[in-house]
């Protein structure tokens, strides 16, 4: 059977099936870790009572030691169910899940015990009697702001003086009890505003925290990373260390030992010096002479493969023709331009 090309094929079928399987494979690595034959690991779901700030990604521990991610936090009517992904861990029948708080920032991981004498099924939800919820801080300064706010201390403090004045004639243990609850009641009364005003900025504190949590974490994890390096580096440091004072150490030796040759040399050098800057005035006028002497020698001997030079006065004034010595004397001739 001739399988034909698939430049003979419908351009537009070709193309639709492409797609496809683009589609499909786009799909299969964004769920790559959701397949089986990859290795994923095995899903657990359980309930809780609340979700207490939980949320999808975060880490799944066994003794501290991540083992997996949480994959869903979802409302099951009055409970909260979440779903969890291990891998190479075992889960028991008996096995607690509770959700524990990881910083101070609030971050959570959900931490599991595992416990029992047989694997956990997968497809049976681990119930409310083996999950935990930690008592978030953050959730109790809130509603506590908001129930101070709305406590008229002044009426609080009216019902706990009429509780004094009624218990006045009984005995010293109950009136003692009433009086105290009365101070207690003024006190909280005249510091109204101040109390709200601090559970406010309580408020406004733990807000602040949570929104630059990805900061701190960032911080903390740098650092965490200097830490390591240098750790990594310990040796190679200590090795510079060590091979800087073994340096030093051999130069003092090396300047030790040779020190009856060096000295008598920097003594000559230094004597030296000092007769070159007792003449100083009279090399300075050596070497400004040099330099006429020099171009008077290179006017000499620069014009060829002779000697360009000027002599007068060799021959006696009354052995030349009538006119014939210059009229300025033995002075050599002006040079022209080009001669």
């Amino acid at each position: 059977m001739r399988i034909r090309p698939v430049r003979e094929r419908n351009p537009v079928a070709v193309g639709v099936i492409g797609l496809l399987v683009l589609a499909l494979v786009g799909f299969a690595a964004y769920r790559a870790d959701s397949l089986p034959f990859t290795g994923g690991g095995t899903t657990y779901s359980a309930d809780f009572t609340e979700s207490a700030g939980l949320t999808e990604g975060d880490e799944v521990r066994i003794a501290g030691v991540k083992v997996g991610k949480v994959t869903g936090v979802a409302l099951d009517g009055a409970k909260v169910k979440v779903t969890f992904r291990v891998k190479d861990a075992w889960i028991g029948n008996a096995s607690t899940v509770g959700i524990a708080v990881k910083t101070l920032l609030g971050e959570k991981y959900l931490a599991v015990d595992p416990l029992g004498e047989a694997p956990q099924d997968p497809h049976t939800r681990i119930t409310t009697s083996r999950t935990t919820s930690p008592y978030d801080v953050t959730q109790a300064f809130d509603g506590l702001g908001e129930t101070i706010g709305e406590i008229d201390t002044r009426q609080l403090a009216k019902s706990f003086e009429t509780i004094s004045a009624t218990f006045k004639d009984s005995p010293p243990n109950v009136k003692s009890a009433a009086n105290g609850l009365s101070a207690l009641s003024r006190t909280v009364s005249e510091r109204d505003a101040q109390l709200a005003a601090l559970l406010r900025s309580s408020k406004q504190l733990t807000r602040t925290l949570a929104d630059k949590k990805s900061s701190f974490e960032i911080l903390l994890k740098d650092g965490n990373l200097l830490l390591g390096e240098i750790q990594a580096r310990r040796d190679a440091i200590h090795l510079l260390l060590t091979g800087t004072r073994d340096l030093g150490t051999q130069l003092t030796g090396l300047v030790e030992d040779n020190d009856k040759q060096l000295k008598p040399t920097l003594d000559a050098l230094g004597r030296v010096t000092a007769v070159l800057l007792k003449n100083r005035k009279s090399l300075d006028q050596v070497l400004s002479l040099a330099g006429s002497y020099n171009r008077l020698v290179g006017n000499t001997l620069g014009n060829g493969r002779w000697f360009d030079n000027y002599v007068c006065g060799v021959v006696p004034r009354n052995y030349l023709p009538a006119g014939t010595p210059p009229a300025t004397g033995c002075m050599p001739p002006r040079q022209e331009g080009g001669h």
